[in-house]
């Protein structure tokens, strides 16, 4: 019998059965999981996996994230389509609060099929939403949506090769940032050998709501954030402006398409700047979020009141002929730069149904003549196709790699 390594089993037969099944080596025999059934937790702790759209879109958003792009490490498309099921298998089990697998200690002989940090937590609302990116379809010689292109440059975007792009993406939420991590870190290690994780962003405190009869959460500027999102009840709303219809391909309806942004603030200038010029750059009171001209956060915005570049009047669906995104941001703190300043913003998450009736005339009229570019620079960015939602027996990407 030829010589096995460690990795050859680990990207070999072991992927090949994911998660979900335990390789014994050199007999060929499967032991399939049998996970308990996943049921919705009238708490909330429990967002059920299948459905017609992807969890993780319109789905009341969670209080921490944890995003990953990953690069293909293969052109194969049966061992991409392998890698899926078993991440899919993963990902049903993870958000019912289950071990992947045999379980984090279901074997002493061999590596544990789950990692193990999130025994007994809840599952935290977990979701997992996962998208492919433009070069995902030219790595694998597949036909790319024609909504899906690399976006345009934007002036002053600073974009950090290192921290942008990505064959495909998982956009991880929770309550819990343990189960967040715990998320990513299985996916990849499931992956190992098909994928490898080419940029990540950790967030916390939402900067954005689906929930809008609830109170809207401030972004690290102190102004509250996302006052005019999408509600995620709002079915009119979500099939006009977020969920891909008849003009995309089979695979992609139900499905919508993802720009991430990493967005620097310049923290230090930010708090030197005085109250006034803060609510001018806006548009917005800073305690009570009223437009200029109103008195509460969701009175009506009246463009002529507001200062010709403020944020708000700029990126108005008014100002815009309507153009409407759905927003799922966080904040993010990833300690200093080394000169004594935060390196700390916005990690910006957008979903539409078409990026150029969607983020794209958005920010060229936000890159052209806001103010708040004084304080903020775009350093990171993606754009990824996800697809609709997976039924029970399918997996990520069956119907686009069948």
């Amino acid at each position: 019998m030829p010589d096995l390594s460690r990795r050859s089993l680990l990207t070999g037969a072991g992927l090949a059965v994911g998660a979900g099944a335990v390789a014994v080596a050199g007999a060929g025999l499967i032991r399939p999981a049998q996970p308990e059934p996943v049921r919705p937790d009238p708490a909330g702790g429990v967002i059920p996996f299948h459905g017609t759209h992807q969890a993780g879109i319109a789905t009341p958003v969670q209080d921490r994230l944890h995003f990953a792009a990953f690069d293909l490490g293969t052109g194969s498309r049966e061992e991409v389509a392998a890698m899926l099921k078993a991440w899919t298998a993963a990902a049903v089990q993870m958000t019912g609060a289950q071990e992947i697998g045999g379980g984090a200690t279901g074997a002493e002989l061999a590596p544990p099929d789950d990692t193990g940090e999130a025994i007994g937590l809840p599952a935290s609302r977990l979701t997992l939403t996962v998208g492919f990116g433009p070069s995902f379809f030219d790595r694998l010689k597949l036909p790319g949506p024609d909504r899906l292109k690399e976006l345009p440059h934007f002036p002053a975007d600073k974009l950090d090769p290192a921290r942008s792009g990505g064959d495909l993406c998982v956009q991880v939420c929770a309550d819990d940032p343990q189960v967040a991590v715990h998320a990513v870190r299985n996916l990849a290690r499931i992956g190992f050998g098909t994928v490898s994780i080419r940029w990540s962003q950790l967030g916390f405190g939402k900067t954005s709501s689906t929930t809008p009869d609830t109170q809207t959460p401030r972004n690290l500027m102190g102004f509250k954030d996302g006052t005019n999102n999408i509600a995620g009840t709002d079915g009119r709303k979500l099939d006009e402006h977020v969920w891909v219809g008849d003009e995309g391909p089979e695979w992609m309806r139900g499905g919508s398409y993802l720009v991430a942004r990493r967005i620097r603030m310049h923290i230090e200038t930010w708090d030197r700047t005085s109250l006034k010029e803060q609510e001018d750059i806006f548009g917005r009171t800073k305690r009570e979020g009223a437009p200029y001209g109103g008195a509460r956060e969701h009175d009506p915005v009246v463009l002529d009141r507001l200062p010709a570049g403020s944020h708000v009047r700029l990126a108005h669906p008014t100002a815009l002929n309507g153009v409407t995104i759905l927003r799922r941001g966080y904040s993010f703190a990833d300690g200093s730069d080394g000169l004594g300043r935060l390196d700390a913003g916005l990690f910006f998450l957008a979903y539409q149904r078409d990026p150029e009736k969607g983020f794209i005339p958005i920010q060229r009229a936000l890159a052209a003549k806001d103010m708040l570019n004084e304080y903020i620079q775009h350093v990171g960015s993606g754009i990824f196709a996800c697809p609709g939602g997976v039924r029970p027996g399918s997996f990520w990407g069956e119907a686009l790699l069948a």
